[in-house]
């Protein structure tokens, strides 16, 4: 199975000099108008969003380097980076006005006094928030009746997060990931089932947030018997797109292809998915081809590929964890080639987690070479669920075993950078199992991103970060799935998927030798309007309201 994310040691003056050589490109990497932070493929250009972009960055440069113990309030022309909410006429958004909650009747659920935010609409107000019959009935500046008033003050009222680069269930990691504010799990890396007994078992077993998933397309090519490492014939191509084909119709929401796993997946396949995807109207999710920057085999060449795929087929093309293959090191010139692709006319996102090392097994073809490649040694490296760094000894061992081990191998800047692009999406590219030898972004994604990106380094606003974690994985998927057309809004008529924060609390708590740790800060979550996490508490007992999000072809 494809592990976590990739790449880079902390950057040589040959990748600082890259770095710095098209300012134009860093510049155009960075989108911050309220419009952009609902859109996947909207860039905001002006000005003034440079001046923004580049001043954040300073900011929280300033305040590491002045060592502040306390967060400090980052500052564009005296205003404060993270908005407040909006003051003016109290007009909440409406999706579907026949969910609206009729004179005389009452909601199941009334959050009162806390924040609310839509990322699509930028609605922004201190009210109240009407639960009923699994949608959002009213949103309103005046008490609203209901069966259960729950007093959120000082709180945000969020859509629910959904996790779009994510795994398949497990019984066990969703509810590190209700913890971390998710509401819909989506494993669009990929998942090595045949869709419609993994749908039939799910739900069956029964989940606690809603779940699917993309068709993966080098467990397709096994079941085919194409070796992942040889390039597939004509005939094998077409094999591998039809069965492609059918997994989508059968209910996955794209496909996910992994050429740096899989490097037998050549520019033709690449090309022939697009075309069937851009047809289907889905996504082609894709862990690029290479996560490093020495020759032969180029990051810049890797997404240089995408960006052709683009071109030639007219397909959404999704680049997987930007900031642990494609842009490791090479972050702005990375965000300028989408830019550039997206100015095009073409149709690009990219997603990334914000954390400096990626993981994966050591015997996948990541590692090959792995010293040379990105400039490491066994100190950088840390087995999940486990302490310490390695050694060359305990490298044997661990390589035997075929850990999932951490590289830290990720510029902070490259994380700075990326969130702030207009068409980037939050992804935690994992789901806890026992027994914990996973990346801490299995449980900590969502908050770390609020927490640590928004509060205390300012390097975005919250609308933005809520942004990145809601209405733009919603708009991915949801041309094929008219489920997900209801989800990741805070609107009058949307899905009461509901997670409700502390913003001055939240945080991620997991680590790397530790990593099964709930993340702090989320208060309430609200699947389908059941709550399933009160008071900071999972609330276990309550049922398995997740449903499961299916493509759906008419």
């Amino acid at each position: 199975m494809p592990g976590p994310s990739p790449q880079s040691t902390n950057p040589s003056p040959e990748q600082l000099d890259a770095q710095a050589i098209d300012r134009r490109k860093l510049l155009l990497g960075m989108g911050f108008s309220a419009a952009a932070a609902g859109g996947v493929t909207i860039l905001d250009t002006s000005t003034g969003g440079i001046l923004d972009g580049l001043q954040r960055i300073q900011n929280a440069a300033t305040v590491e380097a002045a060592g502040a113990s306390e967060p400090t309030e980052a500052t564009v022309d005296g205003q404060p980076v993270t908005t407040n909410p909006v003051a003016g006429p109290f007009d909440p958004p409406v999706l579907d006005s026949s969910f609206a909650l009729q004179p005389g009747q009452s909601a199941e659920f009334a959050l009162s006094g806390g924040r609310i935010i839509d990322p699509e609409t930028g609605f922004d107000q201190i009210g109240n928030v009407g639960l009923l019959g699994g949608k959002i009935v009213a949103i309103s500046p005046d008490p609203i009746p209901a069966n259960e008033t729950i007093d959120v003050t000082g709180h945000v009222i969020s859509p629910g997060f959904i996790d779009m680069l994510s795994y398949q269930p497990n019984g066990y990691g969703e509810w590190f990931k209700i913890a971390d504010g998710v509401t819909t799990n989506l494993g669009m890396h990929g998942l090595q089932f045949e869709p419609v007994g993994f749908y039939d078992t799910w739900v069956n077993q029964g989940v606690p947030i809603h779940f699917g998933g993309a068709a993966h397309n080098t467990f397709v090519r096994t079941r085919l018997e194409v070796n992942p490492f040889n390039t597939a014939e004509d005939g094998e191509v077409s094999s591998i797109v039809s069965e492609i084909e059918a997994q989508i119709r059968n209910g996955y929401l794209g496909v996910s292809v992994h050429p740096e796993y899989a490097p037998g997946v050549s520019q033709l396949e690449l090309t022939e998915l697009g075309r069937t995807v851009e047809r289907l109207g889905v996504p082609m999710c894709v862990h690029a081809r290479f996560s490093d920057n020495l020759a032969p085999g180029l990051q810049s060449e890797a997404t240089g590929e995408l960006v052709a795929v683009a071109r030639e087929t007219g397909a959404h093309v999704h680049i997987e964890h930007l900031n642990s293959t494609g842009g490791t090191g090479r972050m702005a010139e990375a965000l300028a080639e989408i830019d550039d692709a997206i100015a095009e006319g073409l149709s690009m996102s990219a997603c990334m987690y914000p954390y400096e090392f990626w993981a994966t097994t050591l015997k996948s073809n990541r590692f090959q070479d792995w010293q040379e490649k990105f400039g490491l040694d066994f100190d950088d490296l840390q087995v999940a669920g486990r302490e310490g760094r390695l050694t060359a000894e305990t490298f044997e061992q661990a390589y035997d075993e075929n850990l999932l081990t951490a590289a830290f191998a990720i510029p902070p800047g490259d994380i700075d950078l990326g969130l702030q692009a207009s068409f980037m999406m939050v992804g935690s590219d994992a789901i806890l199992e026992r027994p914990h030898n996973n990346h801490p972004r299995s449980t900590g994604c969502f908050a770390r991103t609020l927490g640590v990106y928004v509060r205390e380094r300012n390097i975005i606003d919250l609308p933005t970060a809520l942004a990145m974690m809601t209405i733009r994985p919603a708009r991915l998927v949801e041309r094929a799935s008219p489920a997900m057309q209801s989800k990741g809004r805070m609107q009058i008529g949307a899905d009461a998927d509901v997670t409700v924060f502390n913003p001055d609390v939240i945080i991620d708590r997991s680590t790397i030798d530790n990593p099964a740790q709930e993340s702090l800060g989320v208060q309430h979550v609200f699947v389908s309007g059941s709550p399933i996490r009160r008071n900071g508490i999972n609330e276990f007992e309550i049922g398995r309201p997740g449903q499961p999000i299916r493509s759906e072809f008419f």
